[in-house]
């Protein structure tokens, strides 16, 4: 095992260090490659194999390493490290360790994270989404006036960048919350040809459909011609199957 950092001794990169040796001494080969199957070849993926429950385990003893040591101010750097590295389990202890100082997120984070994206440093389905949940939607919530400026990325060349500016509402959507922003950057969406492009905006509408489904069955008979047939199924999914049925016969 690994020999455990003092925590005086913890910096970004000393943790850093600590952490992927923690991964390593955890590899688990057999899963790491049942975990490639859940993903395209065209999304590159480094994994040690192991599981989220077991990745976020370690980063919660971390953040308990470093709580009153460390500022938001470090988290971001640890992050900023750790997302730089080849393999996934990595990059989300980056992700689970910043999300242990949500409550001081500044807004200045958002161009951090659009950095992260633009320079393929999350380049699977995975790392944006777990992106998404644990710091973008949080950052959403402290500073909702970032929300234009998240939902414009959905313009972007970049696959990433597009799937991070619809992904974040999610969590947002099903409580009842920017709806409005949803259904917009839903439609902005409608001629993305990606299929996980496709999927992130079904997923949306289903989770605002939750607290207002006449309005998601309007925006579908509005704009459902115009939408994959992916993202219709995953709009629809919660509905009534006579409900469904319609739906995908108009």
């Amino acid at each position: 095992m690994p020999v455990r950092s003092s925590r005086s001794a913890l910096t970004p990169i000393t943790l850093l260090a600590q952490a992927r040796a923690d991964l390593a001494a955890r590899r688990d080969p057999v899963r790491a490659e049942s975990t490639r199957s859940y993903f395209k070849k065209s999304e590159p993926i480094v994994l040690f194999g192991l599981s989220v429950p077991d990745t976020r385990a370690l980063a919660r003893g971390y953040v308990r390493e470093v709580r009153g040591s460390w500022t938001v101010r470090e988290a971001t750097q640890f992050a900023t490290l750790a997302v730089a590295q080849r393999e996934t389990e990595t990059k989300f202890i980056g992700f689970f360790v910043l999300a242990g100082f949500q409550g001081d997120f500044p807004r200045t984070l958002a161009a951090t994270v659009r950095r992260w994206l633009a320079a393929g440093q999350c380049n699977n389905w995975a790392l944006v989404d777990a992106l998404s949940s644990e710091v973008i939607a949080p950052l959403l919530d402290r500073h909702p006036g970032l929300l234009p400026a998240i939902t414009g990325w959905s313009v972007s060349k970049n696959l990433w960048l597009r799937r991070a500016s619809i992904v974040p509402l999610a969590s947002l959507a099903r409580r009842g919350r920017h709806l409005d922003e949803a259904y917009a950057v839903a439609t902005a969406l409608l001629g993305d040809d990606h299929d996980l492009i496709h999927k992130a905006t079904g997923w949306i509408l289903r989770e605002a459909g939750k607290t207002d489904t006449p309005r998601l069955v309007a925006y579908l008979r509005r704009f459902g011609r115009r939408m994959s047939r992916t993202t219709v199924r995953y709009a629809i999914e919660r509905l009534p199957v006579a409900q469904r049925r319609r739906l995908l016969a108009e």
